[in-house]
């Protein structure tokens, strides 16, 4: 299924008019600790690009689940990776998950084109369930970096999380796109002090 198919026939649930490329994919999940990890979240997989990679990487003993808007890539989700438990509806949603809280989230969600107090609930609710050193990682094209939702959401990153980094251009991507990693939510508790300290 194509995403820019579902971007002209549901505009309003699909946030993107190409697929992500294999490059963003290694750069959205180089360096989390898939590896290792026992529970991950996915928001808005679209196509599978970055769920592919996750699952690349992941033990064969974690849980992964993706929450996809779109019903009928939802259901090509299912057919596609057996694995994951697919949940068709908001990325909101994700503090109601049945799950144990995940070691990593990661996102492909549009935050450009959703107004800010959507990209504060989704954000809120992500750091409602995320482990204390848990991970968030999520992309943005690099044109809207100076557009008001992005420098919104930026503010709201940090504003959430006591780490944050963004890497270079990933210019082998349409558009090409950067990467967010934000760790340690603040509404874990952690004092900064502990925030900086090395996990014992």
């Amino acid at each position: 299924m194509s995403i820019t198919t579902e971007f002209f026939r549901h505009p309003m649930l699909t946030g993107a008019i190409a697929a992500s490329s294999a490059s963003l994919a290694t750069a959205m999940t180089r360096g989390l600790g898939l590896e290792g990890a026992g529970s991950v979240v996915e928001l808005g997989p679209g196509t599978g690009v970055f769920t592919s990679a996750v699952l690349s990487l992941l033990p064969s003993s974690a849980s992964f689940t993706a929450i996809e808007i779109n019903p009928r890539l939802a259901s090509a989700l299912r057919s596609r990776f057996p694995s994951v438990s697919v949940v068709c509806g908001s990325a909101c949603s994700v503090g109601s998950l049945s799950v144990a809280p995940p070691d990593v989230v990661i996102s492909g969600l549009p935050w450009t084109a959703m107004p800010s107090s959507r990209q504060q609930e989704i954000l809120d609710s992500v750091c409602s369930v995320l482990s204390p050193r848990g991970c968030f990682t999520t992309f943005a094209y690099a044109h809207t970096a100076w557009t008001p939702p992005a420098r919104h959401f930026a503010r709201l990153l940090r504003s959430r999380f006591f780490v944050v980094e963004r890497t270079p251009v990933v210019w082998r991507n349409l558009p090409p796109a950067y990467v967010y990693r934000a760790a340690l939510p603040v509404s874990a508790g952690i004092s900064r002090e502990r925030a900086a300290a090395p996990a014992s």
